[in-house]
Parts: C-alpha cells; structure tokens; sequence
C-alpha cells in the first residue's frame, strides 16, 4: 500500500508539474492589442501586478515540485516531514496566487461599474481567453497539490495514530 501512495504521489507531482509549466507558458505569452481613436493600446500579463504575482507562485511551485521529484522520498524520515510543511506552504501560495488573479480576470470580464471600470475581454478576446486557459492550468495545479498535502499528511500522521497491539 506504502507503494502505491508513492507512485500516486509521484504521478500527482508530474501531473501537477506540468499544470503549472503549462499555466507560465501560456500566461507569459498573453498578449493582445486592439486600437481606440487611432490609439494602440496592448493587453498583457506583466501590466496587472496580480498576474505577475500568479506567474511567480507558479514559477516557485514548478520548482520545488522538480526539487522533490529528484528527492527520494521518504516519509518516514524527517524530509518526509519538511515536504508535508512544503507541499502546504505551496498549496497555499498557490491559493493565493489563483484568487489574485482570478479576481482580476473578473473585473477584465465584467467590468465594475461602481468604480467605473469597463470590461476590456470585449476589446482584447485573446489576451483574455489566454488568461483563462492559464488560470484554468493554475486551479488545477493547486487542486493537485491540496490533495497531495492530504497524501503527504497521510503518510506522516499514520505511523502517529496507528494501533499498536
């Protein structure tokens, strides 16, 4: 069963390696343009700090999953104990990192009338769609990582609680 759990784990920490590659890539190549009254104006991540703020959190992310992947694995050591500690700090910089963004995407979509914001995904569809995609790529990421907090926690809390007889 021991096994299992690490192979499950490792499948988790590739799968979620490439969410997160996958959600950089595709927001730092976002970019679109559109013109008003003979006005060129471009649309793209490094202009919203709370993009910049998810690329990073995604970029950190990508590497520790690299750095534990090329660990060995052990939970009953004190490194498994260290990667549980990890593995919730990224899942939380994770968190935090999708909520930023997506509320900025919201405001790109809908616009905020009482603060006389004007939707721009009308003006600059594929800046936007790229944006979607990319934080689509980053929710799945971090839902990747919360389950392997729970995997990770798991396999250092059973030996704790486990019966003796």
């Amino acid at each position: 069963m021991a096994k299992f759990k690490k192979i499950f784990s490792f499948i988790l920490r590739l799968l979620s390696l490439a969410a997160t590659v996958v959600a950089i890539v595709v927001m730092v190549r976002s970019r679109d343009s559109t013109q008003v009254l003979n006005l060129t104006f471009t649309a793209k991540y490094s202009n919203t700090p709370a993009f910049k703020y998810f690329v990073i959190a995604e970029a950190i992310a990508s590497v520790y999953t690299i750095i534990v992947i090329l660990l060995i694995l052990c939970s009953e050591s004190l490194l498994g104990r260290l990667i549980v500690i990890l593995d919730m700090v990224i899942t939380v910089l994770l968190s935090t990192s999708i909520t930023a963004a997506l509320a900025i995407a919201q405001v790109g979509k809908k616009g905020n009338s009482h603060a006389g914001w004007l939707p721009i995904c009308g003006q600059v569809p594929k800046f936007c769609d790229q944006v979607t995609v990319s934080l689509i790529c980053g929710f799945v990421a971090a839902v990747f990582y919360f389950v392997l907090l729970l995997i990770s926690l798991h396999a250092v809390l059973s030996p704790i609680f486990a019966v003796k007889p």
